[in-house]
């Protein structure tokens, strides 16, 4: 008889895969709404990609785990280390990036950007030829090359949104990370984007987003299963009892109920 067995654990058996693959599904309906959401004048200006696997995730945590010991503030620190854990734990990951912000701003002059007209907040700090911005140096002081057009960067939050709703409407985990799109923008997710955003999808009975104990990025399941493996294999090697011929738990003097007398 044919069969799909599905399980939490250990990861990545095929029982666990066969979860991921059901996430995997979510996660491109995701990516249809989040394309389909309302941008500002109707101009396509969004692109995504899916990451999952565990070799891919673990690219992407480890990245964080290095702008979290190198680059952002202090304070951020332990916020990127314990989404570094989530990313490990996630099923999929779905990044979202607005390719337009940094590159084609609406030109209404709305001052969103900063407060003056015609968009020259952005166009006096960046370099541009008839309206037209270079965007060929990549090199960045700051974790996102700004100015911005804040009007298409609002566009994301909806592309964002929308994809959020279709993970909850298929009961799926999700959470919407800073952190995850800074990574996978510098590993080359949606590398078209100044500003991307990642969401992680995960299917557990337990969401894997909320309630995090301290220091869960030593204190995170996978750390205290592995801390029980170490602990077993070593106590078992103390007594060094000979099986064949001992029974530690058979008190001294009793009989052995499977002798004949």
């Amino acid at each position: 008889m044919a069969r799909i067995h599905i399980d939490e654990w250990p990861p990545y058996s095929p029982s666990d895969q066969a979860k991921k693959d059901n996430v995997l599904i979510v996660a491109k309906l995701m990516v249809n709404a989040a394309l389909t959401a309302p941008f500002t004048g109707g101009v396509p200006g969004h692109e995504a990609e899916i990451a999952y696997g565990q070799k891919e995730l673990e690219l992407i945590a480890r990245e964080m785990e290095r702008l979290a010991h190198k680059e952002v503030p202090e304070r951020l620190k332990k916020p990127f280390l314990y989404e570094a854990v989530m990313v490990r734990e996630s099923d999929v990951v779905v990044f979202l990036g607005n390719k337009r912000a940094h590159e084609t701003p609406m030109d209404v002059g709305c001052g969103l950007c900063g407060g003056e007209p015609n968009c020259s907040f952005v166009y006096e700090r960046l370099n541009h030829f008839s309206g037209i911005i270079d965007v060929t140096d990549r090199s960045r002081d700051t974790a996102i090359k700004g100015p911005v057009c804040v009007v298409r960067a609002h566009d994301l939050g909806y592309a964002i949104g929308s994809a959020l709703w279709v993970a909850a409407d298929c009961f799926v985990d999700s959470k919407a990370c800073y952190s995850v799109g800074l990574a996978g923008r510098n590993l080359g997710f949606c590398m078209n984007s100044e500003i991307v955003a990642g969401i992680l999808l995960g299917v557990a009975s337990k969401n894997p987003y909320a309630d995090i104990p301290p220091n869960y990025h030593l204190t995170n399941m996978s750390k205290q299963v592995d801390g029980i493996r170490k602990i077993t294999t070593i106590t078992r090697q103390i007594p060094n009892h000979p099986y064949h011929t001992f029974d530690p738990a058979k008190k001294a003097g009793s009989k052995d109920p499977g002798k004949e007398e």
